[in-house]
């Protein structure tokens, strides 16, 4: 077994820690990725995003800069175990020398502030794709997110919110009445933490950071009121999930980058761009690209994930999709109920993206450090699980060695300089 996991956003946390004052290293943490298990894992490539959130406070250029700084002092710190990726030739000699191979990445294409200089800037750096938007309008294009409707799910979203801290603390007033322990005291999940990190992870303030009001200094909600409430935010919720931008796609200068990543030697990036601006780039350029983390949207309706169409049309291009581990892109539950993530709707996915698009066109984009923890999928130690589970569901050897690694390393060839 190898492994080619296209997306990871490792760099992002061992950054955050170091400007928390606590600092990780890439050889062993306990993020979701480190080292010592691709290692054991049987890892060849290990894609590393330097993913930058776009903040108004922020120059996207020099945050990207800081991981490329992290990213370049654990290169050095572990060269007996990893080496960075330029050329496809890179792969075959550090696999050959016994080493791991790193190929740098950029998820957010803001960095480049319009500028086909920046993207040059890139390319010396040693970057090889760029997913070219996060969930923000950028110079390059739009993302698959309706902004307006984002608004919407907000608001209700905050109403719900406010009648759930008040039922939560009704229900747990009166266990305690009771003398009975409330699921908070338990260590289970609580509804409003689950929904705040989901939030978080979208770019939005939770409504706890903006001030509202406790219910503890309000009446107590009826139950048919915070029914209306959960019903109002689970639509909201599901209109932004499920509408994608079918207009706003690549800009003018988005064309011209992308056409000028072909000629360089990046591989654009579409997962997170609209579906607009995917069929833009399939008509921009002329070699494979890629979804680096992106699932099935016939299986799993989150306009994060690829439609039938786009599936055919990214196989006929040469290009692949990475099977993404996030919960919530693999199959949806309600509003306040948990989603720890399942082998099995990973595999219904693969299932269906082959059926669709041959066995060619998958690949794996775990977005590990990125996402949630994965109750069935972890971190880098689960991908032998992941592949017993995929014989288990028929697929062959052959089969699982293209989804792992092959179809990656094919693309790879076929773009890299």
């Amino acid at each position: 077994m190898k492994v080619i996991d296209m997306h990871c956003d490792t760099l992002g946390g061992l950054l955050s820690r170091r400007e928390a004052g606590n600092p990780a290293s890439l050889r062993r943490n306990e993020f979701h990725v480190d080292l010592e298990r691709m290692k054991e894992s049987h890892y060849l490539v290990q894609n590393f995003a330097m993913f930058v959130p776009l903040r108004p406070e922020e120059d996207p250029w020099e945050r990207m800069l800081a991981m490329y700084r992290i990213y370049q002092e654990e290169m050095e710190r572990n060269r007996d175990m990893i080496a960075p990726v330029l050329a496809f030739s890179d792969i075959a000699g550090n696999e050959a020398a016994g080493k791991l191979s790193a190929l740098l990445t950029v998820e957010e294409g803001a960095v480049c502030k319009g500028q086909v200089e920046k993207l040059r800037e890139l390319h010396q750096m040693g970057v090889r794709m760029i997913t070219l938007t996060w969930n923000f309008v950028n110079e390059i294009g739009h993302p698959n997110f309706n902004e307006g409707l984002k608004e919407k799910m907000k608001a209700a979203m905050e109403t719900w919110k406010s009648l759930e801290e008040g039922k939560v603390q009704q229900e747990q007033l009166h266990m305690e009445q009771q003398g009975q322990p409330h699921m908070a005291q338990q260590g289970q999940p609580h509804l409003v933490q689950q929904e705040q990190l989901h939030m978080e992870q979208q770019g939005q303030p939770h409504m706890a950071q903006q001030g509202q009001p406790h219910m503890a200094q309000q009446e107590q909600p009826r139950q048919e009121e915070w029914e209306t409430a959960r019903l109002a935010a689970q639509a909201a919720y599901d209109a932004y999930m499920h509408t994608p931008n079918l207009t706003g796609g690549l800009t003018e200068k988005g064309k011209e980058l992308v056409a000028e990543m072909e000629n360089l030697g990046i591989i654009p990036d579409v997962s997170h761009l609209s579906d607009a601006g995917f069929y833009n780039v399939l008509a921009v350029t002329k070699k494979p690209f890629v979804a680096s983390h992106s699932d099935a949207r016939a299986v799993c309706p989150n306009v994060r994930n690829m439609t039938d169409d786009m599936i055919a049309k990214l196989s006929e291009r040469g290009g692949v999709m990475g099977l993404n581990f996030c919960a919530d892109f693999l199959e949806e539950k309600p509003l306040g109920e948990e989603n720890p993530g399942t082998i099995a709707a990973v595999v219904r996915h693969a299932k269906h993206i082959v059926n669709v698009g041959g066995i060619d066109v998958l690949g794996l984009g775990s977005d590990y450090d990125g996402i949630p923890t994965h109750r069935e999928l972890p971190g880098a130690q689960s991908m032998g699980r992941l592949w017993d589970a995929f014989h288990d569901a028929g697929f062959s050897e052959g089969e699982l060695d293209k989804i792992f690694y092959g179809n990656v390393l094919r693309v790879y060839k076929d773009t890299l300089m």
